[in-house]
């Protein structure tokens, strides 16, 4: 019988991406889902509810592996008092429930995998590189990353091998960052964001698939490891390959700060700011990138 992953997350944009590497690589595939689908060939989905702090705990115990990926997106909204908290509480409550469910039934996994992000650093942009050493930053993103982590090191305490995987921008065909910001270049009304040197770590669909799937493979992989491309690449360099991809020379004026502070409040700092992040840690799991390059992995995600 081929080794069951269950994913958090899994009809998300990550979660849909990796599922299908997951079963090419020959693993079954088991999705939390608040609606009710049906179960194919290949995935068999479970119900859980949030709000009610529930989990068909079946699909806990035919797990093999799980793969932590559910959380509410960044920057969809505001950043109210109620929004922070329910970013924060959609990415640690699901691994409180799978750790309760696991404690009762004494239920041993092969390994736990759960997504953080680079955002742990900090909202900061500055010439530091960023390792997986580098203390959490004491801000918003930081604060959340930091117990995000701390939630998935519950599991380690069971005995289970957990690896989390910090996450930049992921890039990837009419998905994710590039969903959001793509239709403005296309359309010839690219800008560079705020003064544009802020570093922008990224990271390939593809890429990033693979981590999670050598992180479950890989018995020697334990504790974090950032999931981005080591470039350097800032907002004015992403902007202007994208508008060339487009055809175009960047031509408006650059976003002033400002305004992006008084229409996104607080969440502006994940557009104006952004770190050096190194992946020297991943790489010399023997990890290779198959996007080290920006232009090529946009090109390909535009095609």
């Amino acid at each position: 019988m081929p080794k069951n992953v269950l994913i958090t997350g899994g009809t998300g944009f990550i979660g849909k991406y990796l599922t299908d590497i997951l079963i090419a690589s020959d693993f079954s595939v088991s999705i939390l889902s608040r609606a009710d689908r049906k179960n194919t060939n290949s995935v068999t989905y479970y119900k859980w509810d949030l709000t009610q702090n529930y989990i068909d705990e079946n699909a806990i115990l035919n797990a093999d592996y799980v793969i932590h990926l559910a959380g509410e997106g960044i920057v969809e909204k505001r950043w109210t008092k109620k929004r922070k908290k329910v970013i924060l509480e959609s990415r640690t409550q699901p691994i409180e429930l799978i750790h309760s469910i696991l404690k009762k039934h004494n239920k041993a996994l092969n390994a736990f995998v759960s997504a953080s992000a680079v955002g742990i650093y900090g909202a900061d942009t500055s010439e530091r590189i960023c390792t997986e050493e580098t203390p959490p930053a004491n801000d918003f993103l930081g604060l959340t990353c930091q117990q995000w982590e701390n939630a998935a090191d519950t599991i380690a305490a069971l005995g289970i091998r957990t690896v989390k995987i910090r996450t930049g921008i992921v890039l990837g065909k009419d998905e994710g960052f590039l969903k959001k910001v793509a239709p403005g270049f296309k359309a010839g009304f690219g800008s560079i964001l705020g003064t544009g040197k802020q570093y922008l770590p990224w990271i390939h669909i593809e890429d990033l698939s693979q981590i999670y799937l050598k992180a479950i493979m890989d018995i020697h992989m334990n504790g974090p490891y950032n999931a981005t491309v080591t470039d350097n690449t800032t907002n004015a360099r992403f902007s202007k390959i994208l508008a060339n991809l487009y055809g175009y020379n960047l031509w408006l004026p650059k976003a002033p700060e400002f305004i992006l502070k008084i229409v996104l409040g607080e969440m502006s700092a994940a557009v104006l700011k952004g770190q050096r992040v190194s992946s020297e840690k991943i790489q010399k799991t023997g990890f290779e990138f198959q996007y080290p390059d920006m232009e090529t992995a946009l090109s390909s995600c535009l095609k």
